[in-house]
């Protein structure tokens, strides 16, 4: 099976610096315009299945980019953004120390209080992913958010620590898994 992971496209917040985690904010112009060069970028990959984080931004880039109507795209709260609780909608620069120390190197700084912490991020990707690698898929298509990949890309790379944290990913950036017989490997990375 091969699985194409993805970030959604821009919004406003994204373009504003803001805290986006689970505000839901529809992509803008230069969002769509992002999914649509995906899109192009990828061909005419034929997915199986397409899932998405049930956020607004998510459910539209999967439109674009798997080319199906938002109702056949399959949602799953295991593949939201990480809720930053009280720093959702704060500008990037101007959030509190221990925020700003534990998005920047979680494996150092402790989540803050009411932000959801790294090891359920893991947790619940794992949750998602093992069962999305019982399916008998060819090609499918799951797009979800910036926070969220860093730990799908640890279990798809074997991260020791569950997660692979930098570089960040960019908006509407593919990375192409295969998954066979219990192992994984990174295909290609589509920027």
């Amino acid at each position: 099976m091969k699985i194409y992971v993805t970030r959604h496209g821009q919004t406003d917040y994204n373009k504003k610096e803001l805290m986006q985690g689970r505000i839901d904010i529809p992509l803008n112009e230069t969002g769509m315009e992002q999914a649509c060069a995906t899109k192009a970028k990828i061909g005419d990959v034929k997915f199986d299945a397409v899932y998405a984080s049930p956020l607004t931004r998510a459910v539209q880039t999967a439109s674009i980019i798997g080319d199906i109507d938002p109702s056949n795209i399959i949602t799953d709260e295991r593949i939201i953004e990480a809720d930053f609780g009280k720093y959702d909608g704060v500008n990037y620069y101007k959030v509190a120390f221990p925020m700003t120390a534990y998005w920047t190197i979680p494996e150092i700084f402790p989540a803050p209080s009411g932000v959801e912490k790294v090891k359920d991020m893991v947790e619940r990707t794992r949750s998602f992913l093992t069962e999305l690698e019982q399916k008998d898929y060819e090609n499918v298509l799951v797009v979800c958010h910036g926070g969220i990949i860093r730990p799908i890309r640890g279990y798809f790379e074997n991260a020791k620590r569950g997660y692979i944290w930098r570089p960040r990913p960019k908006n509407c950036e593919i990375f192409v898994y295969e998954s066979k017989d219990g192992t994984h490997r990174l295909v290609k990375d589509i920027k």
